[in-house]
This record gives structure tokens, sequence and C-alpha cells, in this order.
């Protein structure tokens, strides 16, 4: 399954090379909430900040699926579960635009093949540097190493604060947001997805 999304604008071939309309379109929101877009400190901030929105979406300039790519066959026998707790995150919320900032935990039980567990955050980032809902994010990720690496289960475990809740809104502090996905024999099978669940609360 290919997880490429493509890109509404092309991308810059040079630092500078911001189009114009994308400029515009943050100098008409500095100007929309109440300041000046013309003075020193936001005269360049339309530019800067395209290209930082180009950085924090950079995820839908690649396809995730492909860091699965290149596995390992030769694992001396090892036959059990793989885990990757705790990486960080951060990604942006497709309803407002506010940041979501979070860790993942990430583990498959192998079928004959490992991949290099690098490459599991690289696939978490491919999805979380896009306009996302945490749900989706979780469920994209796992289904992403299930297809990749055709293993005998997967499981996936999100938990992340959500800036459109703490800083505007409700405005509630300190809550965090926890979403799974258990696909195969996390899934089907209560022994395997007990093990699982005890190895990602460690």
């Amino acid at each position: 399954m290919n997880y490429m999304t493509r890109a509404i604008l092309p991308v810059p071939a040079v630092k500078d090379a911001v189009p114009p309309e994308v400029q515009r379109a943050f100098r008409t929101l500095i100007q929309w909430v109440g300041e000046d877009p013309d003075r020193e400190g936001l005269a360049d901030t339309p530019a800067r900040a395209a290209r930082a929105w180009l950085e924090y979406c950079s995820g839908y300039q690649e396809d995730p699926g492909s860091h699965l790519a290149r596995t390992f066959a030769e694992v001396g026998g090892y036959d059990d579960i793989v885990l990757l707790r705790g990486i960080p995150f951060q990604s942006h919320c497709e309803h407002h635009l506010a940041p979501i900032i979070g860790t993942a935990s990430i583990a498959y039980l192998p079928g004959t093949e490992v991949v290099g567990i690098s490459k599991l955050a690289r696939v978490l980032h491919g999805f979380a540097n896009r306009l996302q809902i945490q749900e989706r994010l979780t469920a994209q990720v796992a289904q992403c190493i299930w297809d990749g690496l055709r293993p005998r289960g997967v499981a996936v475990v999100i938990e992340a604060q959500h800036g459109c809740m703490t800083a505007r809104g409700v405005k509630t502090h300190g809550v965090s947001m926890v979403t799974s996905r258990m696909l195969g024999c996390f899934r089907d099978d209560a022994g395997s997805r007990s093990e699982v669940l005890a190895l990602l609360r460690g």
C-alpha cells in the first residue's frame, strides 16, 4: 500500500522561494488578529512561518512505508516481541492547527524478518508530520508496519497532549489522550495481547 499523499503546492527549491500567495495568506492572518504585518518584528514572519509549516508537514513529501523496505533475516533464532518504547513526536491537529505533542510505543512480533529500530520511528514521524487526529495517526502507523513487515502481530500505543485543548477552548492542562491499535495476534490472542500490554506499560 502506498501511503504517499500529494502536496498541494510544489516544494520550494531554495530556502527563500516561498510562493507569494502563501506569504500573503500569513500576512492576512497576522493583520486579521490585530497586528501590523509591516512592523520590524513581523516583516519577515510570513516567509518564516511558511517555511516552518512546510517543515511541520514534511510527511506529505514521503511514503512512510518506504522505510520498511530493507529487512534482516539473520536474527539468531529470535522470534519474540520487538518493542520501541517512548518515541517522542510532534504533530498538528487538523481541526485547529494546534500542536499535538506526545510519545508513541511500537511493538511487533516478527514473522521471518526484522527491521532496523530507527525505521519504526521514521514511520511514526512520516505520518505525524502531517495534519492529523491522534486516532488516525495510531491506525496509520500500525497498518503501515503490518503491511510492510508482514509480522504476526503489531501494537501501537500513543499518548499525547493537544494544544487545541490546553491553549484554547476548555483550556485544560495536564491532560493526555491515549490511543491504541492492535493487529494480528495482539488483537486476536488474549495471551499475546496481555504480554505486549505489560511490556508497553514497562
